[in-house]
């Protein structure tokens, strides 16, 4: 079983930035995705970037390329969300995920088994 736990969310002014951080605890992370989903109110959790643990391989959603980097610390356990260039429209909770096994094909929630608590991301115009 693996314990994740978001930090690094808060308020921060349209076009700033902000880092996400992932902690992660448990089993040993080789062979395995971690995700970045997010979910604004009143909408489904929508993916933002995967990663894979091992070769550090990234994937991102349309809207967060070029904005948004996915990266890991494997000595800390810790996988990040760099944002920049923040818009409204980036408000969510954001969550980190992840999954052993699986496929660089995985999108959906349904296909991640670990999951953290979220953080909070709210930008304001």
């Amino acid at each position: 079983q693996v314990q994740l736990a978001e930090s690094g969310g808060g308020l921060v002014q349209a076009g700033g930035s902000l880092r996400l951080s992932c902690a992660a605890s448990g089993r040993t992370f080789s062979g395995a995705f971690m995700g970045w989903f997010r979910q604004a109110p009143g909408q489904e959790r929508e993916f933002v970037a995967l990663l894979g643990w091992t070769v550090g391989t990234t994937v991102y959603a349309e809207f967060a390329k070029g904005r948004f980097t996915i990266s890991r610390d494997t000595a800390k356990k810790t996988v990040y969300l760099q944002m920049n260039s923040l818009e409204s429209e980036d408000t969510a909770v954001y969550y980190c995920a992840a999954r052993y096994g699986g496929s660089w094909y995985m999108r959906s929630p349904a296909d991640f088994g670990s999951w953290g608590k979220g953080t909070q991301v709210t930008v304001c115009s």
